[in-house]
């Protein structure tokens, strides 16, 4: 039975705008946690189906790595997923309202390994659910930040 974390928030600013925060690599790092790097897998970034990348969580000395690849791309939606420690996948679904935007993140993972499980249960649960909130206020500033009446 796979974990889910999933957590929304409203962004006053266009669907296409929250969306460039999400697959521009630039951008992204802007808002990642700052002890996570994202790379291409090869020399270009991108998040068509099939691209690959991998997040390398900056642990000194052992540096765990999750590599990914996007299986669903659609206007306002990237899904990646990964293979390794975790399995599953991290959903990003821009939502048009009104107001601007609802960006709902789901991440949807299975740890194999039992004993990685249990650390990560026991260590790493609550502070992964809190950092992906603190994400989404990171990327809802700067989106909110970007001009975009050009």
């Amino acid at each position: 039975m796979p974990q889910v974390l999933e957590q929304s928030i409203q962004i006053n600013a266009p669907a296409t705008v929250v969306e460039h925060c999400i697959t521009d690599l630039a951008l992204m790092h802007q808002w990642l946690n700052p002890v996570l790097r994202c790379e291409p897998v090869g020399t270009v970034w991108s998040t068509d189906i099939g691209s690959q990348s991998r997040f390398i969580i900056q642990i000194p000395v052992i540096q765990p790595t999750l590599n990914t690849v996007v299986v669903e791309r659609q206007p306002g939606l990237v899904v990646w997923g990964f293979k390794g420690f975790f399995q599953g996948r991290d959903r990003w679904e821009c939502q048009p309202i009104s107001q601007g935007t609802n960006l709902l993140n789901r991440f949807e993972f299975d740890i194999p390994n039992p004993l990685v499980s249990w650390g990560f249960n026991t260590f790493a649960a609550a502070w992964t659910k809190q950092d992906m909130q603190a994400q989404l206020y990171r990327l809802k500033r700067l989106a909110e930040g970007i001009d975009y009446s050009q």
